[in-house]
């Protein structure tokens, strides 16, 4: 017994490790992806682009002849922290900020909780945005887990999800959907950890409009001046 639970304290020890490096190595191309997105909000502050690539290359609606081009996140299930299903057609309709987590994270994750909580604590009358945190450690983060670190960290089930489910889904949702594993651009390895400090906003239509650095306390109020922007669409 004793050898077991060694040997999973180790490998939990590992992912923490892998994440902090993964962390580490990308902290350049998030603050390049930043960097853009910043010039592109200077440029054009009207009107939010469109991100249909893994590279976060901006595309104006005026370059697609039809919405239904656009990529968009696709079909998922997965059931948040009062074991109640949480899909697309939960948040149909809805403009929603979406992130990458796991509760035992001790850094990283720490930070884009407090960006989320701030951005709860300014929606929290606001019916119209939703937020949703994924697990990618699932295995750890079960129901109860996620419903303790909700209560722990004040979060309000009605307004922002706690989600866990099968990892394989999770991790394909997070590189190919939300563009979210910037290492993974690179490296192509399915085996890697997922970790991210990227906030993602998606519009009403499930399309990808805007990516943030979650660890930065100032991308909360670009999120907020964006959200207001989408609601005029």
């Amino acid at each position: 017994m004793i050898n077991i639970i060694n040997r999973k304290a180790g490998i939990l020890t590992l992912l923490l490790a892998t994440s902090l490096i993964s962390c580490k190595n990308k902290s350049e191309q998030s603050e390049q992806v930043i960097s853009n997105n910043k010039k592109n909000e200077m440029s054009k502050v009207d009107k939010l682009p469109y991100f249909n690539t893994p590279d976060f290359a901006p595309t104006w609606s005026s370059e697609i002849n039809e919405l239904k081009e656009l990529h968009k996140i696709p079909n998922f299930s997965f059931t948040n922290q009062l074991g109640k299903q949480v899909t697309n057609a939960s948040l149909e309709g809805k403009i929603y900020v979406a992130n990458f987590f796991f509760t035992s994270c001790p850094d990283v994750c720490i930070k884009l909780t407090k960006s989320m909580y701030e951005l709860q604590d300014i929606y929290t009358g606001d019916d119209a945005i939703r937020l949703i945190s994924h697990s990618v450690m699932p295995s750890v983060d079960t129901i109860e887990v996620l419903k303790e670190y909700g209560e722990r960290h004040n979060i309000n089930p009605d307004k922002w999800d706690l989600v866990t489910g099968d990892k394989e889904k999770t991790y394909a949702l997070a590189r190919e959907a939300y563009f979210a594993d910037d290492l993974y651009k690179e490296t192509k390895d399915k085996n890697r950890f997922v970790h991210t400090e990227n906030l993602i906003l998606i519009d009403k239509n499930s399309h990808i409009r805007g990516v943030y650095n979650g660890t930065l306390p100032e991308e909360v109020q670009r999120i907020k001046r964006h959200i207001a922007l989408l609601k005029k669409e």
